[in-house]
């Protein structure tokens, strides 16, 4: 649960983003400017994390009264080399907070911290990562954890579940990939029939509470994740509706069992807690969104 810090909206005097050249950081980075935020966003041209001495190079850059957004990651790590490289970055980032504290750290994790369960997954859920993505974000959230114990700043971690946006990289399984494939007018090809539910957030509501987070100086963990799961068929067939060119749906045969044994939702009373004046935007909505800001 989060606990803040302002009770009303207040920004520091900047906000520094690291992986403010990705679809996520990119997101928080344009929402907090967007506020009037001064913004300092550092994209891996900027500054590598994984070369030596990153760590000094980005203490010199931050000032103590910064937010510290950190978002910048190689993911998602399907590797031991990917996951030991994630580890050196947040060691830079450690270095760099320990030689120059900010006011304010958040990280950005993920939903695959927690282990699999058939109930709703809350804050408070089990956090017993199966994956190396899952174990890198663990690892690292503990890392900042440690770095801060016993000081002042407040530490906010927030774990979102899938998310989809028009600018998203990486083409990944499901909306982002299904709306491509249907602009292209190419069928979509569904893992088994599409039948496994997940939450999917908007890439525009996490830098939406990245940006509440900042301003409230808000300390724990939050889930970000809108508390509906639609199945991968659901969303392929809402995806075709928005085009009038036909697009064929198919089903194939799995290479093996469903992630998460095909349903993973979220309790999400936490976030109504925190901003009980936000609500996440309808899948539907959203992927309507997410055509009209594609390239």
């Amino acid at each position: 649960m989060l606990k803040h810090v302002n009770a009303a909206p207040a920004a520091l005097s900047r906000t520094v983003v690291l992986g403010a050249g990705g679809f996520v950081g990119g997101a928080a980075a344009r929402r907090l400017d967007q506020d009037g935020v001064p913004v300092l966003g550092l994209a891996r041209t900027d500054l590598d994390l994984l070369d030596g001495g990153a760590g000094a190079a980005l203490a010199a850059r931050l000032r103590p009264d910064d937010a510290l957004v950190v978002v910048s990651a190689r993911a998602p790590v399907r590797d031991v080399p990917m996951l030991l490289d994630n580890l050196r970055m947040i060691e830079s980032v450690r270095q760099a907070i320990a030689e120059q504290p900010v006011a304010h750290v958040v990280y950005v994790s993920s939903d695959a911290v927690y282990a699999d369960s058939p109930e709703p997954l809350s804050e408070a859920s089990c956090a017993e990562p199966g994956s190396l993505h899952g174990i890198m974000h663990l690892a690292r959230e503990l890392v900042l954890r440690l770095a801060l114990e016993g000081s002042q700043t407040p530490f906010a971690v927030l774990r979102p579940t899938l998310i989809y946006g028009a600018d998203d990289p990486h083409n990944g399984y499901g909306p982002n990939r299904f709306r491509r494939l249907a602009e292209a007018g190419q069928d979509i090809v569904l893992f088994g029939e599409g039948e496994e539910r997940r939450d999917h957030v908007w890439v525009e509501d996490v830098a939406e509470i990245v940006r509440r987070v900042v301003l409230h100086r808000s300390a724990g963990v939050l889930n970000v994740a809108t508390g509906h799961v639609a199945s991968f068929r659901d969303i392929a067939e809402l995806v075709v509706g928005q085009f009038e060119r036909p697009v064929g749906i198919s089903g194939s045969p799995r290479q093996g069992p469903m992630p998460h044994g095909g349903y993973r939702p979220f309790d999400v009373a936490g976030c109504r807690a925190a901003f009980p004046g936000f609500s996440y935007i309808e899948l539907e909505k959203g992927l309507l969104e997410c055509r009209r800001a594609a390239p």
